[in-house]
């Protein structure tokens, strides 16, 4: 499964509002620069992160965006779902009802792909804004401490340490039989 552009530039945007904004207001065309991500693009995704509460806009010279709350208080998902990004891994064809293939029954696989889903958005629904401008996500100080370096695929030099694992991904884990 691949994010498309539309979640990954909403969250890469996020993230350099929330690491460069401050006391003044950070214009789009500073975030177009520094992520390289077109001006006309991120307009339109900050009109949505707008409407979902997310920014607050400041009009006038020296104006721009500023968080609508604390980066700690930001899930990745809500920025994710606020620009109307799926979190899907199944085929399915929005109007297919239940269905993923073209007589609207389900494929075999179905079920692995839904769960697949389910278990990205309690991941993105554990990791903050936050998180990310900390590096506290599978980095150095790590948001699932509790990974030995097998698991998180790395040869321990950047092996999480803090310890702490999200409720809701602990949750989600053990109910998919950890």
């Amino acid at each position: 499964m691949k994010l498309s552009t539309k979640g990954r530039y909403a969250v890469m945007a996020m993230a350099d509002l929330a690491r460069f904004g401050g006391k003044k207001p950070v214009s789009l065309g500073e975030i177009a620069g520094r992520q390289e991500i077109s001006l006309s693009y991120l307009e339109q995704l900050f009109a949505k992160l707008r409407k979902a509460g997310i920014v607050k806009s400041v009009r006038g010279p020296g104006g721009g965006y500023h968080l609508a709350r604390d980066p700690d208080d930001i899930l990745i998902s809500d920025i994710i779902l606020s620009v109307d990004e799926p979190i899907k891994a199944t085929r399915c064809r929005p109007g297919a009802g239940e269905g993923c293939l073209g007589n609207g029954t389900r494929c075999i696989t179905h079920d692995l792909w839904d769960e697949l889903s389910r278990q990205i958005h309690l991941f993105l629904s554990a990791v903050t804004l936050g998180d990310v401008i900390n590096r506290r996500v599978l980095g150095r100080s790590g948001v699932f401490g509790d990974m030995t370096p097998e698991i998180a695929g790395r040869d321990g030099a950047d092996a999480p340490v803090s310890g702490k694992r999200p409720a809701a991904l602990a949750t989600g884990i053990a109910a998919a039989g950890e």
